[in-house]
């Protein structure tokens, strides 16, 4: 074979080669490019709307965690006074119940004060009686008398 027709035959083949993949690949292959370079460029919108959404997020995360600071600080101060409240009113209410028990205390030491009384006036109102006797057995002698009268008084 000639050199000369083994080239123009290689030549022919490839420009029926480019004809053929130029009519029958070409167009595909181009819309595959083509989709595949809109979906990267979707891909890299995405990510960048993904990013703003994300720091949108982080900023509302901030805000919502200084939001629950102050709720939380908000509600412990509140907890504080209402603590102190109940302890104020714990104290109050002790010392009330400290002052009834002191006056009940009054009152039962009054009533054994009085039960005390009632007692020694009946033995003094014996003791009149025995006094009386030694007196009457003795001799009636008036100074005498007065005598044992202030000595029993004095005991009283």
């Amino acid at each position: 074979m000639n050199i000369g027709i083994t080239l123009l035959v290689e030549i022919l083949s490839f420009g029926l080669f480019i004809y053929f993949f130029k009519r029958v690949l070409w167009g595909p292959l181009m819309k595959v490019m083509n989709d595949r370079q809109a979906r990267i460029g979707d891909g890299l919108e995405a990510a960048q709307q993904a990013q703003q959404e994300l720091e949108a997020a982080n900023a509302e995360a901030q805000r919502i965690l200084r939001e629950s600071r102050e709720e939380s600080a908000s509600i412990l101060d509140q907890a504080r006074a209402r603590t102190n409240t109940m302890i104020e009113e714990a104290r109050e209410e002790a010392r009330a119940e400290g002052d009834r028990m002191i006056e009940r205390a009054r009152g039962e030491i009054e009533q054994e004060l009085n039960r005390a009384r009632e007692e020694l006036r009946a033995q003094v109102a014996s003791l009149a009686v025995v006094g009386a006797e030694r007196i009457l057995e003795s001799s009636i002698d008036e100074q005498k008398h007065n005598e044992m009268l202030d000595k029993l008084a004095a005991e009283l």
